[in-house]
């Protein structure tokens, strides 16, 4: 727990294999002014799925809809370059 909330750390994850394997799925983003290596929404809800458990797959609707917004925000700015 932090003064933020709870932070999972770990060093392999059910489904998703170890640091190495998860690396290239991986972006750097910035939280409160450090930088953190986080998995990609679509590698995360892979994990996820794989790993079926209650609160991952509670948590994976959520993170679906996000991924469903931001792609279709993408294609909407696609389409507006074109």
């Amino acid at each position: 727990m932090t003064d933020l909330g709870d932070l999972d750390v770990l060093g392999e994850i059910v489904g998703g294999g170890r640091y190495e394997d998860l690396l290239p799925h991986t972006i750097m983003l910035d939280l409160f002014g450090v930088s953190c290596r986080c998995l990609g929404l679509r590698r995360l809800i892979e994990v996820k799925r794989a790993a079926g458990r209650p609160r991952d797959l509670e948590a994976m609707a959520e993170l679906e809809v996000l991924l469903e917004e931001r792609e279709k925000k993408a294609e909407g700015q696609a389409n507006r370059s074109e």
